[in-house]
């Protein structure tokens, strides 16, 4: 509605995109959710979508992000606290997701497809507000590992089960529920975890430790209990980090400060000293690496649900902002040049989005071909997603022009957003040299790539052509210096296939053509001529489905 000031009327602006469905506007997403196998989720998943899609969800993330996290280290008293305080809001997300199960639901409730229906809820949640989803990862990923220690398991697996959220700072027994954060790095070696300084020293009970040393990012300092490395007489070893002993004292945990980060605003990362404080063992003395792995594993999954998550809100921006803009006469969208443009960040969005949820069934069951399928898919996947996402949200926000550079619109958190989840978990080398060492080790994993990659033969010549060029140089023990180049050959082909098998004809043609076949330039919006432009359009705007 035009507003009336005394000076002029306020039109041709789009209204918010607010009070809307994320899940059934996002055609990709709810496609996707059946053919993996969580069509039982879809009604749950659909009510989850109208709440994070409310104006008054959305202000959430806002109001989380004005008022950041506080560290208090000290009471009134001067005793130490070491405890992190956050604004109402962030606490409703957190209490949101916990309720869905986007910490543990697919652990605690196992069924076909459980992991499918968690990566939608996830790839959701970080539409709204990203930082939660940290805390909801680490939760996820410490579960597998968890069950190497039976006696924690048992006793720690019920709290991270719970679906009530609690953030008062106390004991874990006291609490409704618990969640795991994690510290890995250090100041000296960073994704080197092997030059980890952090002394583990043997404590009077069995597997215990006395932990002195650093962490240089010690993600979500609020949760109850967290998994570490340190180095003990054996070598680095996965430890189990309560946040409080078993006596009722607060752990040896000193934080320090909390950081003062790009992006991620909401969420509290921290740096930490340990003096002497309580551990227990998880997994194998000197296998710390081989121990926090499955973590690791789950963790980078959900780097590429939130990327892909990020890719989507960023796309839906711009086609809403476009659909009701006006410029020389005409609408955004109906402008040839602006329409290639949203035509490329759709599909660029929804293979994406393809990727990450095909990705997620190979979490599903026990089948050997699909966890040789994620060994592989996983590092390369994060590394092509989380590579496209800033690039992506860039030109998402230029579609929106000024208004998308002012904080009261959503772009800007997205874009500091962006480029967090490359670097988390592994940077894009990091994830390119794990690929390789898959390449090396597990033949299975090329076996797995290739029978996906066959059941889309014959459906477009360019991707017959091009997954074949990749299988070739697969088979052919690439160099390391030609380890990133591998990723996005895989990727690329994987998100071929996916969109030739299954996405309507306009989009995978569109895919085909300008991802594949290289008739697109180096930009978005160099589409290729015949790219059915308004079809792609179509499906990915967020008010198609009203």
């Amino acid at each position: 509605m035009p507003t009336a000031f005394h000076t002029h009327d306020v039109f041709n602006q789009p209204p918010p995109l607010a009070d809307y469905d994320l899940f059934a506007t996002d055609r990709a997403l709810v496609e996707a959710v059946g053919r993996e196998g969580a069509g039982w989720a879809a009604d749950q998943l659909g009510a989850l979508g109208r709440t994070l899609g409310r104006a008054e969800t959305i202000e959430l993330g806002f109001q989380a992000n004005r008022y950041p996290p506080v560290l208090k280290a000290f009471d009134r008293f001067g005793r130490r606290r070491d405890a992190v305080e956050f604004h109402p809001a962030w606490h409703e997300l957190m209490a949101l997701a916990v309720a869905q199960g986007l910490h543990t639901g697919p652990w605690a409730d196992p069924r076909p497809g459980a992991h499918v229906a968690r990566a939608a809820g996830f790839y959701m949640l970080g539409q709204v507000e990203a930082g939660v989803q940290c805390p909801m990862a680490m939760t996820y990923g410490a579960v597998p590992v968890l069950r190497q220690a039976p006696k924690l398991a048992a006793e720690w697996l019920p709290r991270l089960f719970s679906r009530r959220y609690d953030p008062s700072f106390q004991p874990a027994g006291q609490k409704l529920g618990a969640l795991m954060g994690m510290g890995l790095t250090e100041k000296q070696g960073g994704s080197d975890l092997r030059s980890n300084t952090t002394r583990a020293e043997p404590a009077a009970e069995e597997g215990a430790y006395r932990l002195v040393g650093h962490k240089w990012f010690f993600s979500a300092p609020m949760c109850d209990a967290f998994l570490v490395l340190a180095q003990a007489e054996k070598g680095l070893t996965c430890c189990f980090l309560p946040r409080w002993t078993p006596d009722g004292e607060p752990n040896a945990i000193r934080l320090q400060r909390l950081k003062d980060k790009l992006g991620n605003r909401a969420n509290a990362s921290s740096e930490v000293e340990f003096e002497n404080a309580l551990a227990w063992r998880v997994g194998e003395e000197g296998h710390g690496i081989a121990t926090i792995i499955q973590m690791a594993v789950h963790t980078r999954l959900d780097c590429v649900l939130g990327s892909a998550g990020l890719m989507r809100q960023a796309a839906a921006q711009a086609l809403h902002h476009a659909a009701y803009r006006s410029a020389f006469g005409r609408r955004l969208a109906d402008q040839p040049l602006m329409a290639g443009v949203l035509a490329d960040l759709a599909l660029e969005s929804e293979a994406a989005t393809a990727l990450a949820m095909r990705l997620a069934r190979a979490f599903d069951g026990d089948d050997s071909a699909e966890a040789a399928f994620a060994r592989l898919i996983t590092p390369a996947a994060k590394y092509w997603v989380c590579k496209r996402a800033p690039i992506l949200v860039a030109e998402a926000l230029e579609v929106l022009g000024g208004n998308g550079y002012v904080e009261e619109n959503l772009a800007p958190r997205l874009y500091r957003e962006a480029p967090l989840n490359s670097i988390w978990e592994g940077s894009g080398n990091v994830m390119a040299l794990d690929v390789l060492r898959g390449l090396r080790r597990e033949p299975a994993a090329v076996e797995a790539l290739a029978s996906e990659l066959s059941a889309a033969r014959g459906g477009d010549r360019r991707l017959d052509a091009y997954a074949e060029d990749t299988l070739q140089a697969l088979a052919g023990q690439p160099a390391e210096a030609q380890a990133r180049r591998i990723c996005e050959r895989i990727a690329l082909s994987l998100q071929g296939a996916l969109m030739v098998r299954f996405a309507p004809a306009a989009v995978a043609d569109g895919f085909c053509a300008n991802r594949l076949a290289g008739e697109s330039g180096r930009a978005f919006g160099t589409l290729a001529e015949g790219v059915d432009v308004a079809a792609i359009i179509a499906r990915a705007i967020p008010d198609a489905m009203g």
